[in-house]
């Protein structure tokens, strides 16, 4: 008998974030599941139902997709979604209809909870109504990291019982053609840090662009990659420090060239639900700094350096570090490319066919001891004592 499932695709009518970077991988490691016939997919139906205008497009070969409604936002998902869906529904990016609870929904992080100022108070109200909601309606909830699986019990939102983590993967990068524009080009180099710029205040790249004049006297430059405005971060901005570079978006090629051919990648976010960055660079070898706090030592293990987000001297000390120290950007690099097997998509999908199986009654098939479901905290501590 076939059993069907629906996919909440409102996710390709929203810009790319990380959020539903994880949405596409996740859809498309379910239809090669599907297409190559794996067990639990073998007498499975599954439907992605998009709304209109959506802004991109999944390649899929068995997973059908549909658009649905003549409107979109919270309201096609709320009103119009749960009328053409058939099955249970996988909603995969914080959000789905309240009315289903035939649902496995994958809430990533609470951080309107832990960092509310980075959020607008409207996005902060329906998110502390909503989430929690959904946290007791839907049948299964997912998150990405078992840092965010005990943030989800903590505020409240759904019980540890309830909560199954299902992460990121790395993937994805290993499919980009790294290749440098003229502008990555003038800028890339081994006295390069490179920085994904976000006005986002839990984001914390104020710390970077704080240390720009101590960064020049070291001979090294600061590149931002995303926004790119003086508005967006005020001073520093208005100074048009030599040695910080304003790159703006770029494009996954260029991106990954420049991670290839740099000192570091740094990343002082104070809160993360993942932290799919600091993946991405270990994938294309690049070093990286990283905040410890939050998912970040869980998702870095041994294969990065940590830094308190509030110790702007610790960062610059890792920095130099490797400037310096020999051999230790090619261990980083080594740890990292060997870090990132932990993390695929395709694991990922195929938990998430265990968790709609057992939804629809087949016995739950326990999901495969990955090493970073370790306490994060200790395996920070076992990081920092071998690097």
């Amino acid at each position: 008998m076939t059993r069907h499932w629906t996919i909440n695709g409102r996710f390709l009518a929203q810009p790319t974030t990380g959020v539903q970077r994880y949405a596409r991988e996740i859809v498309s490691a379910l239809d090669a599941l599907i297409v190559g016939q794996v067990p639990l997919a073998r007498d499975l139906a599954v439907e992605l139902l998009v709304p209109p205008g959506s802004l991109d497009t999944l390649s899929l070969t068995a997973i059908r997709v549909r658009t649905v409604g003549s409107f979109g936002g919270h309201a096609w998902e709320q009103a119009v979604l749960p009328a053409y869906l058939r099955g249970g529904l996988l909603s995969l990016c914080n959000t789905g209809p309240l009315t289903v609870r035939r649902q496995i929904l994958c809430i990533h992080d609470v951080n309107t909870r832990a960092c509310p100022q980075s959020y607008t108070l409207p996005f902060r109200l329906l998110y502390r109504t909503l989430v929690p909601a959904l946290g007791r309606t839907a049948r299964k909830v997912a998150t990405v990291s078992q840092y965010s699986a005990v943030e989800l019990a903590r505020y409240g939102v759904c019980p540890s019982a309830k909560v199954e983590v299902v992460s990121n993967g790395h993937e994805h990068a290993l499919r980009w053609t790294p290749r440098h524009s003229e502008q990555t080009l003038a800028v890339a180099g081994p006295r390069t840090i490179v920085v994904l710029g976000s006005s986002i205040p839990h984001k914390n790249v104020g710390l970077i662009l704080g240390m720009h004049e101590r960064l020049a006297a070291a001979g090294l430059q600061v590149v931002v990659v995303g926004a790119s405005t003086s508005r967006v971060f005020g001073s520093i901005g208005n100074k048009k420090s030599p040695n910080v570079i304003w790159l703006g978006r770029r494009s996954d090629a260029e991106l990954g060239a420049l991670l290839s051919d740099c000192l570091c990648l740094a990343f002082p976010s104070l809160v993360e639900g993942f932290g799919l960055p600091p993946l991405e660079a270990m994938t294309l070898g690049c070093p990286v700094v990283t905040s410890d706090r939050a998912s970040l030592p869980e998702i870095g293990g041994d294969a990065v350096l940590y830094a308190s987000p509030c110790d702007e001297n610790a960062w610059f000390d890792c920095f130099m570090r490797l400037v310096h120290e020999d051999g230790l950007r090619t261990k980083l690099i080594a740890r990292g490319r060997a870090r990132t097997a932990r993390f695929q998509w395709a694991a990922s999908a195929q938990r998430y066919l265990e968790l709609m199986a057992s939804v629809d009654g087949f016995p739950e098939v326990p999901p495969p001891l990955r090493e970073f479901e370790c306490n994060p905290h200790e395996q920070l501590a076992d990081a920092t004592s071998i690097i």
